[in-house]
């Protein structure tokens, strides 16, 4: 061996992956026939993708070697698991297939019919080009799959990475992973099939134990790789093959883990319990399972910890519909591990649910500078205003931040529906502004949505557009009033949460009321009180750092996972700007602003009136735009001095 189990602690991977990666489409609507499914949610799949993704959550440094296809859902993969934190420079790119497509829905409890689009697909045209031995040798351990036997090139490809690993001191796990139909036992429509004998199939995986550390696998999978349904006969026929650590899966009755001779009563090998939670769909179970006893594994605790861990992760993949994007983060598990829940579907706890939410957002955001051009009212007051004029001037909006964000990180816009559609295709072409877009009818006091009270239509949304909804509120208001407006903000949360797409809450206390050092932080008390927990708070300037300080307390003590405050400008100009900006940085949770008519108050009015071209606007708006940006940053470099 050139490296050895001692100097593997010191290597920048955990754990390699080897194997299937696909889209998966998940039919959302729940107890029925895949054939009466209407709509589908899609998200990556295949184990050792899932597993990938699973251990990245959890804190590991993992990595997958696969292959997918050079189009979309390839880019999807790819990109969905760099968003993960999973090293991907194992990830092929096959010019000639498609990547794999699978098709699922949740029929009833434990059933979950599939269909397999895998007829020469990437992924399962692996093979040991793939393989890279310094890359080996820079993980404490692999993870081969069943699976990926079935094919000889793919298999190739896993044995070159067993003998590496065995080369190198890297740890060898075998997640058994038997899928009948994939090794052509099963027709098409049998995807869930779990068992079906084999003599072939056992065959090539007693091949394999011999060189294992770990091997994971169901009842039915543990039968397959022993060739016998009895199971104490299965487990001392594995044992006899490898001196691996064998974990057997049990559901929900949890797992055994066996580190030696396989005792006559089975019970008597480490038990790991189960949770007593709510199956809703068992599909990616078993993947969330291992990406959990990989944690414990690697990390050196106790078998029952890691099983432990195991089965907490698979009772999350259990309660929940999809996989992979459904699976557990550390703070996440740890908080279900230290505090459990009130609910047996897990996915109805809210304060799990919104620490999945806080813990897998799609990027990170430390600073946040917008040009809002979400105006309608306001704008459609001025002279010489069509709704032609004021789409054409949003498009130049568009074009002016873009100029100033020139591609970098941390530069967005705030864009509405009514006169904002081609300007936000326009702003989607330049792929890194951050995009929000407002609900609210403009002025509405008590709350009310523009266009429909029905939220269903944020689906059609871009999943990294951020929903805004702007509110006149003041904590001294009627109570029937501000009952109102809570209502109105919850419906707009929860529609936010079910379909995927982050919340910004504006509030506006002062045109109601006066503002003191602690009226928006009573605000935020209250909103916090009746369970909303959005993204983002768009705030108006405070008069000094106690009023920022009040409003830092009650955002780290409610919600420290909020991604912060952005500060709206109220067409102050720019020196007032420049002293709300001085205050604000010395709040910890104010990460930027969104500023509308400071900027194009002046370009509007003369663009209208003939007297500015486009391209003059566009240069007026951006200047203005580049000088607030350059104030915000350079006050930040002083408040950090």
């Amino acid at each position: 061996m050139t490296g050895t189990r001692e100097d593997a602690g010191m290597r920048p991977l955990d754990v390699i992956t080897i194997g299937r990666s696909s889209v998966d489409l998940y039919g959302q609507q729940i107890g029925t026939r895949l054939e009466d499914v209407g709509s589908f949610a899609k998200s990556v799949g295949g184990c050792p993708t899932n597993i990938a993704v699973g251990t990245a959550r959890l804190g590991l440094k993992s990595a997958l070697v696969t292959r997918v296809g050079n189009e979309q859902m390839g880019r999807f993969i790819k990109e969905q698991l760099e968003r993960e934190g999973v090293e991907t420079r194992g990830v092929a790119t096959d010019p000639d297939r498609l990547t794999a497509l699978v098709l699922l829905s949740v029929e009833a409890e434990g059933v979950s019919p599939m269909i397999f689009y895998r007829t020469d697909c990437a992924d399962m045209a692996l093979d040991e080009t793939n393989i890279d031995e310094a890359m080996i040798a820079s993980s404490r351990a692999i993870v081969v799959t069943g699976t990926h036997f079935s094919q000889a090139h793919a298999e190739a490809a896993q044995r070159r990475a067993i003998r590496l690993a065995r080369t190198h001191g890297t740890r060898v796990v075998f997640d058994i992973d038997y899928r009948p139909n994939l090794w052509g036992l099963a027709g098409h429509a049998a995807g869930f099939e779990r068992y079906v004998r084999s003599e072939h199939v056992t065959k090539i995986y007693q091949s394999v134990l011999a060189d294992t550390d770990l091997v994971v696998g169901t009842e039915e999978e543990i039968a397959i790789a022993a060739g016998t349904d009895d199971l104490p006969k299965a487990l001392k026929t594995i044992r006899a093959l490898t001196a691996a650590t064998i974990v057997l899966k049990r559901g929900a009755k949890g797992c055994i883990v066996y580190d030696g001779p396989i005792p006559d009563d089975l019970e008597q090998g480490i038990v790991g319990k189960g949770f007593p939670i709510e199956i809703y769909n068992v599909l990616g179970a078993g993947d969330a399972f291992m990406s959990g006893f990989l944690r414990g594994w690697l990390r050196g605790e106790t078998h029952a910890v890691s099983a432990t861990w195991a089965n907490a992760c698979g009772a999350f993949a259990v309660s929940r519909l999809l996989c992979a994007p459904e699976y557990p983060t550390w703070p996440e598990l740890d908080y279900f591990l230290k505090n459990g829940s009130p609910e047996r579907a897990l996915r109805k706890d809210e304060t799990l649910n919104h620490l999945h939410w806080a813990t897998t957002r799609r990027k990170d955001i430390p600073q946040l500078m917008a040009l809002a051009i979400d105006h309608r009212s306001q704008l459609e007051d001025l002279p010489g205003a069509t709704p032609a004029k004021l789409t054409a001037f949003k498009r130049l909006a568009v074009k002016a931040a873009a100029r100033v964000a020139a591609g970098r990180p941390g530069y967005g816009m705030l864009i509405d529906d009514k006169y904002g559609r081609d300007a936000l295709f326009d702003a989607g072409e330049e792929g890194n502004l951050w995009i929000a877009r407002p609900i609210e009818l403009p002025g509405s006091r008590p709350l009310r949505f523009e266009f429909s009270q029905d939220l269903s239509r944020f689906t059609e949304w871009p999943v990294d557009h951020c929903i805004k909804v702007l509110c006149f509120y003041h904590p001294d208001d009627a109570a029937p009033l501000k009952a109102e407006q809570i209502e109105r903000l919850r419906q707009a949360y929860d529609a936010a949460r079910r379909i995927g797409r982050e919340l910004l809450i504006e509030i506006i206390a002062s045109r109601n009321g006066a503002l003191g050092d602690t009226t928006v932080s009573r605000v935020l008390s209250e909103l916090y009180d009746a369970g909303l927990k959005p993204d983002w708070w768009k705030l108006e300037p405070q008069s000094s750092r106690g009023a920022w300080g009040e409003i830092d307390r009650v955002i780290e003590a409610r919600d420290p996972y909020c991604r912060g405050v952005v500060l709206l400008g109220l067409e102050a100009s720019e020196p007032e700007l420049e002293r709300g900006f001085a205050a604000a940085r010395s709040a910890r949770t104010v990460k930027g602003f969104a500023v509308g008519r400071t900027i194009f108050a002046e370009a509007v009015r003369a663009w209208l009136a003939g007297t500015m071209s486009d391209e003059q606007a566009v240069a007026d708006m951006a200047h203005r735009f580049e000088s607030l940006t350059s104030i915000w940053q350079r006050l930040g470099e002083t408040e950090a001095a």
